[in-house]
């Protein structure tokens, strides 16, 4: 019979097998994802090692990994003159984070769609998370305490959005520009940086914004 300490060391050794794979097969998908942008599902195999995948797992919680937000992609085929609105969901926390932050519900809309296209597990590669794409900086700063959390989520980001109208005194190019690169940025430049990424993501706000704003009026 095999020693115990021995079928130890051959399970750890699997278990770090599994992880060094693991990091290979993420370094693959990301290098797929910056060429192709396809969806990344990230989620806990029964043995707690993180897996990677291209397909989301059956019967286990998984988080979609996004490598940069919906609007910012620069080689998007996307027509954001019709591609399809999100009218219907999350009608409530979008209404009730409206009025407690006096905003357009289209404005917040527009911007949930900007972000994560309405997935509620959207996470970027640099941490933001969510619906409005929160970073965990901000999210803390807004009181939002579960960035996974649809509501919450929701009302943080219309927090930070509305405290970013404030800022710069109505004016919404700016507002979306901060939103994307940071105040910091858009202090330093005074005005819209000269990011290609944060010029575009201004630019299909306030498109996104002017299609919301004319359906809710029709509607």
């Amino acid at each position: 019979m095999l020693n115990k300490s021995v079928l130890k060391w051959g399970h750890k050794l699997k278990l770090q097998a599994a992880k060094a794979l693991t990091s290979c097969v993420f370094l693959i998908l990301a290098t797929t994802v910056v060429a192709d942008n396809p969806p990344v599902y990230r989620y806990q195999q029964a043995n707690g090692v993180t897996a990677f995948s291209d397909r989301a797992p059956k019967n286990r919680p998984y988080q979609l990994v996004r490598f940069d937000c919906f609007a910012c992609d620069l080689k998007s085929t996307v027509n954001w003159h019709n591609t399809p609105l999100f009218l219907q969901k999350y009608q409530q926390e979008i209404t009730a984070a409206a009025l407690h932050h006096q905003l357009d519900p289209a404005l917040i809309r527009a911007v949930i769609h900007a972000e994560s296209a309405f997935n509620p597990r959207a996470l970027s590669k640099s941490g933001a998370a969510g619906l409005m794409q929160l970073m965990p900086d901000t999210a803390t700063e807004v009181g939002v305490k579960n960035v996974w959390h649809q509501q919450q989520n929701i009302q943080g980001g219309a927090f930070y959005l509305s405290s970013l109208l404030k800022r710069y005194k109505g004016n919404i190019k700016l507002a979306m520009a901060a939103y994307n690169a940071g105040p910091g940025t858009v202090d330093k430049h005074q005005g819209i940086p000269p990011y290609a990424e944060t010029q575009t993501y201004v630019e299909r706000v306030q498109l996104l914004f002017s299609r919301y704003q004319k359906a809710g009026s029709s509607s």
